[in-house]
């Protein structure tokens, strides 16, 4: 922030600007230009609150071990996950080589004595009892407030480190006997966190509101321009189609004239047409634009008005970029995704080419989406080659913004929220092109014969993560699971997320839909699943593949199990469960050792018999799965 002055550390040369937001948790304010930061701490000997502390685990794959320690922070990192050589001497990790420190309202992990890591909040002074305040602290130390039992410790950068979002997926896990004070704070915790993220996304809002009073930058081009190994296609005059028009006509080539070349969206070529100067279907080579003006919309950005009336059918303006081909296409969205770029201008030229007004176009990218445009997009074929130009639909008056129907139209699968505010508004823009929704119709009737499966040899590698949303089936910006051995991946949108979740993130298929504790049955066509008190009944065999399934999605109705019903798994596969390995006959489940009249007695598993509602724990191994009926 540009408005507010800087105040600089009287002893070192750090600065932050004036106000709570910027300026580090402990800093002791001298005045209004001048502070000293908390680089200067000095712990007191003899305080076991004052000592350096570091986890037990590492923050980028959570496990033990061998740990790299950051010297002024608790943070701990395997030398491999980080990929570097061993460090001589004292180390740091990037945050505190960044110079990251602790703001008030920031979330954090406190360790204080013999007590767990504990949420706690970073508190303003004002909020602090007196008696919080007169407690003898040092430059550096700063108050914070635990969730749950709401006192207050003062504490410092050593002993605290941040809360992430999924950081309290853990409480699910958490048995009967943990501390009810604990468990309340991890809740309070996860709802204060969202509550402060939503005010900082909503104050970063209105900051880039006021700071945008221009349009992003954007390389202004006329025509497009072929990128690598795509070429504009040049026809021989030969080849381009005459019309029958006559120059002496009232409106020769023109909207309501008999033109063949309009009526099969060929632009007539100067060099050609009979009609000659007087042709009045030339508007892409000639440029004929309608006016129009880039304006900031209230709720989509940058958008596109008409300055004066646009009649309909009228011709806007030509859609123009970087012509590129699909393998540029698929490399520039992977980047677009790795570097959280939300904005796309790619649209399909044809099946081997597409335009990218991204990086360079002209206002035609300007032109949003709508469920219920007044525009659309036509392709006309100019010169031998195709061409994409914005019409109008209908009479559009004077200031009113343009838009037009994404669908079709965009590249890519991914879903994004709409907000045109039509009334016919589908809730999303980018919607899936047709060809891959043929595909998928196709797929699911093939999928009605049931094929063999494929013994995995040696040599196949199981894929790490999926390339589907696990819920809605498609590709595009996806986010995947940060769960140990979990490969599902998702679109933000089909779990209700406002954005791309952060930290160490587990999908909701790990808890269970009632009640939120951890998952044990799990539904194999979607993420519903469920514990050990609320899965009886929810799941069936599905008639479709025979998979596990919920009753939500199998287009063939559920086939519930029956009594006498088994589950047979052949005892030669590799299989690993999460059951004891127990050759003996028995008529008990081994997830919960309780009799089940279900079981056939004398049947012999290598792995151990499940009753039915524990039979969704050989999810892994769902392969090796058949039905015999008794």
């Amino acid at each position: 922030d540009t408005n507010i002055w800087l105040a600089r550390c009287v002893r070192c040369p750090v600065a932050y600007h004036a106000n709570d937001n910027c300026m580090a948790a402990g800093s002791l304010v001298l005045a209004n230009n001048s502070f000293l930061c908390p680089n200067h701490f000095t712990p007191r000997k003899g305080c076991k609150n004052h000592e350096h502390i570091n986890v037990s685990w590492c923050f980028v794959c959570s496990e033990g071990g061998s740990l790299l320690c950051c010297e002024a922070c608790p943070a701990a990192f395997h030398r491999e996950c980080l990929n570097i050589e061993m460090p001589q001497g004292s180390w740091f990790c990037n945050d505190c080589k960044a110079g990251k420190r602790p703001r008030i309202k920031d979330i954090l992990w406190v360790k204080w004595g013999r007590y767990r890591w504990w949420p706690a909040e970073v508190c303003l002074a004002k909020d602090v009892p007196n008696n919080i305040l007169r407690m003898k602290h040092e430059v550096g130390e700063f108050p914070v407030q635990f969730f749950g039992s709401k006192d207050f410790v003062w504490t410092y950068q050593a002993r605290v480190f941040p809360y992430m979002e999924g950081d309290t997926h853990s409480i699910e896990k958490m048995g009967k006997g943990t501390d009810a004070v604990y468990k309340n704070a991890l809740t309070e915790a996860a709802e204060r966190f969202r509550e402060l993220q939503a005010e900082k996304e909503m104050k970063q809002l209105q900051e880039e509101r006021k700071s945008d009073k221009k349009p992003p930058p954007y390389k202004p081009i006329k025509v497009n321009r072929p990128i690598g190994k795509v070429q504009i296609i040049t026809a021989d005059l030969s080849e381009i189609p005459r019309c029958n028009c006559k120059a002496s006509d009232e409106n020769p080539c023109g909207i309501d004239s008999e033109c063949i070349n309009r009526m099969l969206m060929y632009e007539c070529h100067p060099q050609v047409c009979a009609a000659g100067e007087r042709c009045q279907n030339q508007a892409f080579t000639k440029r004929q634009y309608t006016p129009v003006e880039i304006v900031r919309t209230l709720s989509c950005g940058w958008g596109l008005v008409g300055v004066s009336d646009i009649k309909k059918g009228a011709f806007v303006c030509e859609y123009v970029g970087e012509v590129i081909d699909e393998e540029e296409c698929r490399a520039r969205i992977r980047h677009a995704q790795e570097n959280d770029i939300c904005n796309f201008y790619m649209l399909t030229l044809d099946k081997d080419r597409i335009i990218d007004a991204g990086p360079k176009g002209n206002q035609a990218r300007f032109m949003n989406h709508c469920c219920q445009p007044n525009c659309e997009t036509q392709k006309w074929t100019v010169n031998g080659d195709t061409r994409v130009g914005l019409f109008s639909l209908q009479d559009i008056p004077k200031g009113m913004e343009l838009n037009f129907n994404y669908n079709l139209e965009c590249l890519g699968n991914g879903k994004t929220a709409c907000k045109c505010g039509a009334p016919n508004c589908s809730g999303f823009l980018g919607v899936r092109p047709k060809n891959q929704l043929s595909a998928e119709k196709l797929k699911l009737k093939e999928g009605k014969r049931k094929v063999p499966m494929k013994k995995k040899t040696k040599q196949e590698v199981t894929k790490e993560r999926e390339d589907e949303c696990f819920s809605c089936g498609d590709g595009g910006q996806i986010v995947s699971c940060k769960k140990p051995g979990c490969p599902k991946v998702y679109h933000a949108d089909c779990l209700n997320l406002a954005k791309r979740p952060a930290g160490r993130w587990e999908c909701p298929w790990h808890q269970c839909d009632i009640c939120g504790k951890e998952a044990a049955s799990f539904c194999e066509m979607c993420p519903n699943s469920y514990c050990k008190e609320h899965r009886e009944g929810m799941l069936f065999i599905s008639k479709l593949d025979g998979k596990l399934s919920c009753s939500e999605h199998d287009p063939c109705g559920p086939d519930p199990l029956e009594p006498g019903e088994i589950r047979e798994y052949d005892p030669r596969a590799k299989m690993s469960c999460w059951a004891p390995i127990n050759p003996a006959p028995r008529s008990f489940c081994a997830m919960c050792s309780v009799f089940c009249a279900r079981i056939q007695p004398d049947l012999t598993l290598a792995v151990g018999e499940f009753d039915l509602t524990h039979s969704g724990r050989f999810a892994p191994n769902k392969q090796n799965m058949s039905i015999k009926r008794s």
